[in-house]
């Protein structure tokens, strides 16, 4: 049993991306071959240095390398990030105003919070899915664990001794530690925290384990400050190959990493859509022995496919804070 201490319509979302591929291609290059004409503001609803602003800064890079105009990175943390998210939803629906944002505030939060001032599956629309990114679940070197089935074992004969870490109630970090506990029947204690708090208290062995992002925990991985045991993607993540996934480990269908990727106001051209959707297609590939290196997948595919994807994410998730009994104000 897992403790905590204190601390849309599938049809609208991917209206606008089944929308922009049906064009013409004649059509679509003659709206979008203006475009961009002026700097664009790519948001992130996260603060500078996490997962979600790395990924959008190189990306937004190959982008202005791409069109010639500047994509510049704008951060609006604040709220689990709903404020950036918000701030998106009511920009101008023109091209420049985009936003590269993740599990959290898409599939999560609309669950997670009583009242969003926004819905974010119908006031945005899906452009590309960037990459997938795995959490990992970590434990300080104290814990005498070096597999997924002897921390388990700890925890059961430990029962209320373990701690884990999040970065805030409701995130896929604390949701990944409520699952564990749930499957295995594991009796641990959630702490959560603002951010990259959690992970400085897990460094300092305050609390001895936590679900993190592969990108923001695999530079202490490989320097023996944290010990990873099991990733929680479908199959093995391809920048940590020898760590199993915890489903291999016995737990099927344990599937609940993040995933990042732009998404545009509704209303914005879907001819803007497409060249944008091309443009990361593209770029992807240049990135990707960076990416892998520091923790992601790539992706890519089309709006729809991401559409799709980010409202099955909304579903699976939706179930889960409902079963953990999570909230946030």
């Amino acid at each position: 049993m897992s403790r905590s201490l204190p601390a849309l319509s599938r049809r609208s979302f991917v209206a606008g991306a089944a929308a922009a591929m049906a064009l013409p291609p004649g059509l679509v290059f003659s709206q979008a071959q203006d475009y961009p004409n002026k700097p664009v503001r790519v948001l992130v609803a996260f603060t500078a240095g996490g997962t979600t602003d790395i990924l959008a800064r190189a990306v937004s890079q190959k982008l202005s390398e791409r069109f010639k105009q500047t994509f510049v990175v704008d951060n609006k943390p604040g709220a689990g990030g709903n404020l950036g998210t918000e701030l998106a939803a009511r920009s101008a629906p023109d091209g420049y105003t985009l936003i590269v944002n993740s599990v959290g505030p898409m599939a999560v939060n609309p669950s997670l919070y009583k009242k969003l001032n926004i819905n974010p599956l119908s006031d945005l629309v899906p452009v590309v899915q960037i990459a997938d990114v795995p959490n990992v679940l970590v434990v300080h070197p104290s814990l005498p664990a070096t597999t997924l089935d002897e921390f388990l074992a700890h925890a059961k004969t430990h029962p209320g001794k373990l701690n884990y870490g999040s970065t805030g109630i409701g995130t896929s970090s604390h949701l990944c530690g409520f699952m564990l506990s749930q499957r295995t029947g594991a009796d641990t204690t959630h702490i959560p925290y603002k951010g990259a708090e959690a992970l400085k208290d897990l460094l300092a062995g305050r609390v001895q384990f936590m679900f993190a992002t592969i990108p923001s925990v695999i530079q202490h991985i490989h320097a023996g400050k944290l010990r990873a045991l099991a990733v929680t993607s479908a199959n093995r993540s391809r920048s940590l190959p020898e760590v199993p996934t915890v489903a291999e480990r016995g737990f099927p269908g344990f599937e609940a990493g993040s995933w990042f990727g732009f998404f545009a106001p509704r209303g914005t051209p879907e001819a803007v859509i497409a060249e944008l959707n091309k443009a990361v297609n593209e770029a992807l590939p240049a990135l990707q022995e960076q990416m892998i290196r520091e923790g992601a997948d790539p992706v890519g595919g089309s709006p729809v496919q991401f559409g799709l994807f980010v409202q099955r994410e909304h579903e699976k998730w939706k179930g889960i804070v409902r079963e953990s009994r999570a909230t946030a104000e």
